[in-house]
């Protein structure tokens, strides 16, 4: 999809969409065709104040964080609805500026509605704890409550979805918020918050402000926002941390990820060659849970590999809105640079190139940011391909000789997302997953999980976690009231002499 006129991207403040008052807007090229298709206001910490001012006074003084639990539950199902009315503008959206094929952002759209539904349950559901067993004359109640105004930095690479894992879990606690997309993928923020909008969700609620870094950087620094929620990398994770100390934010971050597919000889293997091969080209690659490393059992490694390279040849490399594409365009030139100096390292290192590795510049592709899927063969723990977040489709291949080794390979990196775990025998499932140190193990799948599961990571992947009931809580706070019933005043004398 091309478009004739790129379309404005406009910061979203106490009700109303509009342009930064001084700063030049940010011109947005497709990655598959290197055009302009967005025009993005590039704000800062004017407009990341005046937002932060609005959700504070919404917080404070409006109607959101006082409604019952079924009102705002009855406001986030209508935006699940009109997400679902809207779903193929959205797809659009996403797949144009992304890169990433339209049938994978129909699928983000429909797990964004999702997440809105699920969202809408939980507004129902919050809920503290009471204890009467202190005593005939005591009772504590424990109090769950909304922590405030939120800030919520989202990510270029599943723009609405990753949206859509914060913003209706905040909204169901009654928090306020204000929303901060990559300036890469701003288009359907900007139709989500519209979608809110429409469904009912009052004026503050929501604000958005849209930009580079900068804006983001208010956001943490900003002393009227309780919460930060961030999504990206683990480098710029460290900043938002150093930025939030003002006032001790708190801070949930999910950051980056490397994990394994870690393929044992008595899995069922042709699940585990489409596993593979779905796991490290999914969305191009670009996703924080791509499995870029495979982990396989030595005895049965030749032959599995050879399958695994037979399916990445079928992978089809074309334009986003294309059905048939498999594999789109990477996010922009920076990032295609990236991912092919991983592949050159590790051929320079001793791995075996055995698909792919080199650019796509055939006929429609030639302008975009096309990459090969690739799969590098005997990659050592050692190389900075096994060690590194490539966020490409680039599959490396490392053996292993039995579990512990399987186990210290699979943890033997910074990051600590997500793994999978490939086998029929239910004590090597078990044993395994115990000892992986990752906030999510799949077992005889990948990059599989409903949003009532939490979502986070160990290590250097985060804090927090987003989704699921422990997502929601992310966004709450816990108050202690003690209360004594009848009459307690000798207990508080002070004694003359004590």
């Amino acid at each position: 999809m091309t478009t004739t006129r790129a379309r404005s991207v406009q910061h979203f403040i106490d009700g109303a969409f509009e342009d930064s008052a001084d700063a030049q807007p940010i011109d947005r090229l497709a990655p598959a065709t290197d055009e302009v298709v967005s025009i993005v206001q590039a704000g800062g910490a004017p407009e990341v104040a005046r937002a932060v001012g609005a959700a504070r006074a919404a917080f404070d003084e409006g109607p959101w964080p006082r409604m019952t639990g079924m009102e705002r539950s009855i406001i986030l199902g209508r935006v699940a609805e009109l997400i679902d009315r809207d779903a193929a503008e959205l797809a659009a959206l996403d797949a144009e500026e992304t890169g990433k094929p339209i049938r994978l952002a129909e699928g983000d759209i429909a797990g964004a509605a999702g997440l809105w539904r699920y969202a809408a349950s939980l507004a129902l559901t919050m809920s503290g704890s009471t204890y009467t067993s202190n005593g005939p004359d005591f009772t504590g109640l424990v109090l769950r409550e909304p922590i405030g105004v939120v800030g919520l930095i989202v990510p270029w690479n599943f723009p609405a979805l990753i949206l859509s894992q914060k913003l209706p879990f905040a909204l169901a606690a009654g928090c306020t918020a204000v929303v901060k997309p990559s300036e890469l993928t701003s288009s359907s923020a900007q139709h989500l918050v519209r979608l809110a909008a429409e469904a009912g969700v009052p004026r503050g609620v929501i604000g958005m402000v849209v930009g580079d870094g900068r804006a983001g950087q208010a956001i943490a620094e900003a002393d009227g926002i309780d919460l930060v929620s961030f999504t990206g990398s683990t480098a710029t994770g460290r900043r938002v941390i150093a930025a939030s100390t003002g006032n001790i934010k708190k801070l949930s971050l999910e950051l980056g990820g490397n994990a394994a597919n870690v393929v044992f000889a008595d899995a069922d293997l042709e699940d585990a060659a489409a596993g593979v091969v779905f796991g490290v080209n999914f969305n191009n690659g670009e996703c924080c849970v791509s499995q870029p490393r495979l982990l396989v059992e030595d005895s049965i490694a030749d032959d599995f590999v050879a399958e695994v390279a037979r399916q990445t040849r079928m992978l089809r490399v074309g334009q986003p809105m294309d059905r048939t594409t498999d594999v789109g365009a990477l996010i922009h030139a920076g990032h295609l640079q990236k991912v092919t100096s991983y592949i050159g390292g590790a051929a320079d290192e001793g791995g075996e190139v055995i698909v792919g590795g080199t650019r796509v510049t055939d006929g429609l592709l030639a302008r975009g940011q096309f990459v090969a899927p690739t799969v590098i063969d005997r990659v050592g723990p050692e190389s900075a391909a096994f060690q590194d977040e490539i966020f490409g489709p680039v599959l490396t291949v490392t053996r292993f000789h039995d579990q512990d080794e399987a186990v210290r390979l699979a943890n033997g990196v910074q990051y600590g997302l997500a793994n999978s775990v490939w086998s029929k025998n239910v004590d090597t499932v078990l044993q395994v997953a115990k000892r992986l140190k990752s906030g999510t193990v799949y077992a005889n799948t990948t990059i599989d999980a409903p949003p009532q599961m939490p979502f986070g990571g160990y290590k250097a992947s985060g804090v927090g976690r987003e989704m699921g009931q422990a997502g929601f809580e992310e966004f709450t706070e816990l108050k202690s009231v003690n209360i004594r019933t009848g009459k307690r005043a000798a207990s508080f004398a002070i004694r003359a002499g004590a």
